[in-house]
């Protein structure tokens, strides 16, 4: 890991446990939850807004309101307004795409689920999402939440991160293996 990168996660951490910790005195995890996936696609959706988060060229008290009314409109919990406003404030807002990383990871412990990253070659069918979920139950026995991503250059099959751990069932990586195999031989 590069030392910025350890910095980041350094700083996201003392933020997402000082959010986590308010928002379960509170009570509010499910609107915390809430909070973590509406910023999360919106950072997904929107160059401008991540480039105003890491931008050195804006004052910290311009971040500071752009973060703040962004906030307001998207309706997030005061906490998390909050820490968005206080991170603008001490210039740390490059660490929020890490913060909600962390976050999402806190409250699906603090709720018994473990997160999967899956990527499939095409989207995946409701029956389909729930057969894997209920594979992946009985394989780690918590509660899976999926979050899926498509990546059609896969040709078919599935990546599925969970944890440290990882399955590639895809055909690009069997096509792979069999090339490299391939050379190995001749």
């Amino acid at each position: 890991m590069s030392e910025s990168a350890s910095i980041s996660s350094g700083i996201a951490q003392r933020y997402a446990t000082a959010v986590f910790d308010l928002a379960r005195e509170e009570n509010a995890l499910k609107a915390l939850e809430a909070d973590v996936d509406a910023l999360d696609a919106a950072l997904a959706e929107s160059d401008d807004l991540r480039r105003m988060m890491t931008s050195p060229l804006l004052p910290r008290e311009e971040q500071g309101r752009a973060i703040t009314a962004l906030a307001q409109k998207m309706k997030l919990s005061q906490t998390m307004t909050g820490a968005l406003g206080l991170m603008a404030q001490n210039r740390r807002l490059f660490a929020v795409p890490q913060l909600l990383s962390i976050l999402r990871r806190m409250i699906a412990e603090e709720k018994g689920e473990v997160s999967a990253e899956v990527t499939s070659a095409t989207v995946l069918t409701k029956a389909q999402a729930d057969a894997l979920a209920a594979t992946l139950k009985e394989r780690f026995g918590k509660k899976v939440k999926l979050n899926v991503a498509v990546d059609e250059s896969l040709i078919g099959g599935l990546v599925v991160k969970v944890g440290s751990k990882m399955v590639d069932t895809s055909i690009r990586s069997k096509l792979a293996a069999l090339q490299n195999s391939m050379k190995e031989v001749g």
